[in-house]
């Protein structure tokens, strides 16, 4: 079989087959009367081996040793292209994502493209003053992917860092709480934490939805975050996490300033009362579990709450009950008594 119908019959040009032949890979067998080569079946067995070794990545160096080296073993080349195509793998899927971002940004010409690209790449330095000057830029002019925002939100610990990519995602709206509500189920507590204070720091009704879904989370620390901000932008929901923060002695002065500012409300402040003094009145909870109680108490304003102050004033705790009358004489003073 001369070298054309060769080429027809196993897909291989001409050229690269001279090629082989150039290298050594491949030998005809014989040549014509009038000098043209001439292969036998056993030539294109080899050829069509050649082709499958290189369509698993194999260099021609490679495809010869495996066919003419009875010695070679393939097990450690294998496991070198397998090495050697993840990697390949992780750099296509880095560069598509870098391309989904740069058209998320929508970019107008190739000096947004730059731009952007530019932005992508300080997000993802090393250098914490670096990442921290493109998340500052982040909320100008250049425009930012949200995804890429939300990535960095979720990775960075520098808290300097941290703060500027935050305020940079509020500064976008609420385009990023999809995304940061999927953080708030990574496996790593960290990224939780950072997903949740993300949210915290977004306005508006559709981060409040999210922060009252965080409150349930089993996440203990995602639902204290949650109710925290909750009670600053006034909803009574937060309410049994915060008492339960004062108890548990986490965060609980802001605990109970959000209890605090939740009380401006009258029915609030009279459900949060009632929490307040059921716990009070339970003999397992320890003495500083009892002053924080009362002190957190002391804030919410109406008859229930100064009732239960006035019956805690003669409280075996001195400090509990020197902590009540302090409180009832600053009431009584305020009130004009």
């Amino acid at each position: 079989m001369l070298i054309g119908d060769v080429s027809r019959r196993c897909g291989v040009s001409a050229r690269m087959l001279r090629h082989y032949e150039s290298l050594g890979l491949l030998r005809p067998t014989g040549r014509s009367g009038v000098g043209y080569r001439e292969y036998s079946g056993a030539d294109l067995r080899r050829i069509f081996h050649i082709e499958s070794l290189r369509s698993l990545g194999l260099s021609l160096r490679a495809v010869g040793r495996a066919l003419d080296d009875p010695a070679f073993t393939p097990a450690e080349l294998v496991d070198d292209l397998i090495r050697q195509t993840r990697a390949r793998i992780t750099a296509e899927r880095e560069l598509l994502t870098r391309l989904r971002r740069i058209d998320a940004a929508g970019p107008a010409d190739w000096q947004d493209v730059l731009q952007v690209v530019a932005l992508l790449r300080d997000l993802g330095s090393p250098r914490a003053e670096q990442r921290q000057r493109a998340a500052l830029a982040s909320a100008g002019e250049v425009p930012v992917p949200v995804e890429a925002l939300v990535t960095a939100v979720l990775d960075e610990s520098d808290p300097n860092v941290a703060g500027a990519l935050r305020w940079a995602l509020a500064h976008l709206g609420v385009d990023g709480l999809p995304l940061l509500a999927e953080g708030l189920d990574a496996p790593e507590a960290g990224v939780r934490e950072r997903a949740v204070r993300a949210i915290v720091e977004i306005p508006g009704g559709d981060a409040t939805t999210l922060l009252r879904d965080a409150l349930r989370h089993p996440d203990p620390v995602v639902g204290r975050y949650a109710a925290l901000a909750l009670g600053v932008r006034g909803e009574p929901d937060a309410v049994p996490t915060l008492v339960d923060m004062v108890v548990a002695e986490v965060n609980d002065v802001d605990a109970a300033d959000a209890l605090s500012a939740l009380a401006t409300d009258p029915a609030t402040a009279e459900r949060i009362a009632a929490r307040l003094i059921g716990l009070l009145t339970r003999a397992d909870l320890g003495a500083s579990a009892r002053r924080r109680l009362t002190q957190a108490l002391a804030d919410i304003p109406g008859d229930t709450a100064s009732r239960a102050l006035a019956g805690l004033t003669g409280d075996d705790d001195r400090v509990v009950a020197l902590t009540a009358s302090y409180v009832l004489t600053l009431r009584a003073a305020a009130d004009g008594r």
